[in-house]
């Protein structure tokens, strides 16, 4: 007994031997093996296979994984961290938001990829991103098999893509979880669409192309406003005051504090983008072309017309009329709809007109655009319009709203002014300016004076491949039908 109860002792401690020395060495069976193994044979080799089993478990059950940033398109290499939506110590899952990213071109908010606990942070506010590197550490349950190893922090960095894989039909498709739920939203199956990006990567744009053949425009990528039946008579939304009280500038409420010393920051976001585009810009020929619009008739019919989309849920200005007006036309005068490439050799003739609006936000100036107005309502380009400029105001708007963009117009109206000079947003090749409507005096055909609402525009076009007479003849287009806004019934499409 005392025999037995010696060995049992001596197994024990030779048992604690081999995890202490497997523990602090990492060493392996092998090496095991030949330091204790002539001790004691099976059980050494036994208790050293558990010991190695539970070493494995260990790492599984809290595998640090880096979620890196992936490519968001259009050659952006680096964006700005402006807000993060988690901390260190929470969970999140798959396609939860994980942080807000700006370009120089558009805001972007960044999903999780896996479920798990968020470790680590690895920017601040307001720091630069880059992509490619990694921007949090989550701690996730290996045992899923959820984890790549490329990503894990314990093995090398490996040269693979940071894509998911799916295997369809004998290949594989690649594509990152936010398009697979855009395509998932939309019932499209990933295998029937021609990937673009590297590798044949699924890129959002591929999905957009995609629902563009099925429909015949471009779908944005939230819903658009849903159409409320009309309310009944005793709801029914009061029509605003036709006579508003003159607006006068009030001067911004900001503590203003003298500090005696000079300032300097970095130029960011879309500050960035405005000096690359405007120096391009500016390497443009410019010409000026202006006259004034009569919208008596116009705004009548905005006020008939009004009541009626609140009841649908849509917010009815005079832009969209603007802008189905400058279609109407460009089908004239597709030079207006147009770019140059670089040498100066080739005209490109766009088939879709991709209107862009400028619009003044706290980020800067951004300019989005209404996708495919040639096959658009007024009333669906109202309703796109209440969508993007809630993303503006909001700094949300995405990298396809802001992209593609074939012919700009710009409200300076809405905040004061009747003329100005407009630049051209490159590669486009003409632009218009709006300025604010005034009640005037002018002479009808009799020589009665009348009350008019008087508009400006003011015109800039690319005087390489644009003359000052089709510029005219555009404008004098573009002029009728919104002097004459039932004339546009005639050639609605």
């Amino acid at each position: 007994m005392a025999a037995a109860a010696a060995l049992r002792s001596g197994y024990r401690t030779a048992g604690r031997l081999v995890c202490v020395h497997h523990i602090r060495s990492c060493s392996s069976i092998q090496f095991i093996k030949s330091k204790y193994v002539c001790l004691f044979d099976k059980s050494a080799l036994k208790f050293s296979h558990q010991q190695r089993l539970f070493r494995t478990s260990a790492v599984s059950c809290g595998q640090i994984v880096q979620f890196k940033l992936s490519d968001i398109g259009e050659g952006i290499t680096e964006v700005t961290v402006k807000e993060w939506y988690i901390k260190e110590g929470d969970s999140v899952s798959q396609f939860d938001s994980i942080c807000e990213v700006q370009s120089d071109k558009a805001s972007v908010t960044i999903t999780s990829r896996y479920d798990g606990i968020i470790r680590k942070l690895h920017y601040n506010l307001d720091e630069i991103a880059y992509v490619g590197k990694p921007l949090v550490d989550i701690e996730i349950d290996a045992s899923k098999g959820v984890a790549p190893e490329e990503d894990v922090v314990e093995t090398p960095a490996m040269s693979h893509e940071e894509h998911t894989h799916q295997e369809i039909k004998g290949h594989k498709t690649l594509a990152t979880p936010a398009v697979r739920r855009l395509a998932m939203e939309n019932n499209i199956k990933l295998s029937e669409v021609v990937g673009t990006g590297k590798d044949n990567r699924i890129l959002k744009e591929d999905i957009l192309n995609y629902l563009a053949k099925q429909t015949g425009a471009i779908l944005p990528p939230s819903p658009k406003a849903e159409i409320i039946p009309p309310l009944p008579k005793s709801e029914t939304v009061p029509a605003a005051p036709k006579d508003k009280a003159r607006k006068i500038p009030v001067p911004v409420s900001r503590p203003i504090a003298f500090s005696g010393k000079d300032k300097t920051e970095a130029i960011t976001g879309f500050h960035k983008a405005m000096v690359k585009t405007m120096s391009a810009a500016l390497k443009i020929p410019h010409f000026g072309y202006c006259d004034e619009i009569d919208l008596t008739q116009l705004i009548q019919l905005r006020e008939e017309l009004k009541p009626l989309a609140q009841t649908r849920g849509v917010k009815l200005s005079f832009m969209p009329f603007f802008i189905k007006a400058a279609s109407l036309g460009l089908l004239q005068y597709p030079i207006l709809n147009a770019s140059l490439d670089e040498s100066c050799q080739n005209i490109t003739y766009k088939a879709s007109h991709n209107i862009g609006v400028a619009m003044d936000t706290e980020q800067g100036l951004i300019v989005p655009n209404v996708k495919n107005v040639q096959v658009c309502s007024v009333f669906e380009i109202a309703s796109e319009l209440n969508r993007l400029q809630s993303l503006g105001s909001a700094g949300q708007l995405g990298t396809n709203d802001l992209t593609g963009g074939t012919f700009t117009l710009s409200n300076i109206g809405t905040i004061g002014g009747t003329y100005t000079k407009p630049v051209i947003l490159p590669p486009e090749v003409a632009i218009g300016a709006l300025g604010k409507i005034q009640v005037l005096p002018r002479f009808n055909g009799k020589g009665e004076v009348f009350k008019a609402q008087i508009m400006n525009v003011s015109w800039s076009a690319d005087h390489r491949i644009i003359d000052g007479a089709t510029m005219a003849r555009f404008s004098n287009l573009w002029k009728s039908y919104l002097e004459n806004p039932a004339s546009m019934l005639l050639d609605l499409k």
